[in-house]
């Protein structure tokens, strides 16, 4: 089912509402839809360069829409919507550990989740579920979404469509250490004082 919506999505971003498909898959993905943007973000830098900011940008502000879908489904129909949602990723079961982890780490839960491989609509659900700050919300996913997207779309602007292979397995990683990397930067900050 993946693979068949994957290529029809792929497709979409080859044809000439590539941009539009680009911001709708970015605004779907941080809500409900299975497959993340930067399947097409990365591609369409490599393809024009010359865009490879606006795409990025254009992520950006597609995702913390989407995001805030995500935080109403939580708030408003976790019971039903957001319980299916989740339970479809595999997270079904695993609320309580979820919500333990954002009770403890809040904000940071949304930077870190933001930028690894973790399916971002359990980050945006579980923040409406637990009543989460929505400003803070909101700063943090345009943060995080910002720096992923913005990394994704220079990797590919920079290095072209070979890069792909290398990212797709890889991909998880180098968030992974960006996240480590921003965390490490602001504990020195606040340690330092």
């Amino acid at each position: 089912m993946l693979a068949g919506l994957r290529t029809r999505t792929l497709d979409l971003a080859r044809g000439p509402n590539a941009e539009r498909t680009l911001w709708a898959v970015s605004f779907a993905e941080s809500s409900f839809f299975p497959l993340p943007p930067d399947l097409l973000l990365g591609p369409m830098a490599a393809a024009d360069p010359t865009k490879w900011r606006r795409y990025a940008l254009g992520c950006t502000i597609a995702s913390v829409l989407g995001g805030l879908l995500g935080y109403a489904i939580g708030m408003f129909l976790f019971d039903t919507v957001g319980e299916a949602i989740i339970s479809f990723f595999g997270y079904g079961g695993r609320e309580a550990e979820l919500r333990a982890f954002y009770d403890r780490w809040g904000a940071w839960f949304i930077f870190i989740k933001g930028l690894t491989p973790i399916p971002y609509k359990l980050v945006t659900i579980i923040s409406g579920a637990m009543h989460f700050s929505l400003p803070i919300f909101v700063l943090a996913s345009a943060i995080t979404r910002g720096l992923r997207f913005t990394l994704v779309a220079w990797i590919f602007q920079r290095f072209g469509p070979q890069i792909a292979p290398v990212i797709e397995k890889r991909l998880g990683l180098v968030l992974l250490g960006v996240a480590l990397a921003i965390v490490a930067v602001i504990l020195v900050l606040r340690f330092s004082h």
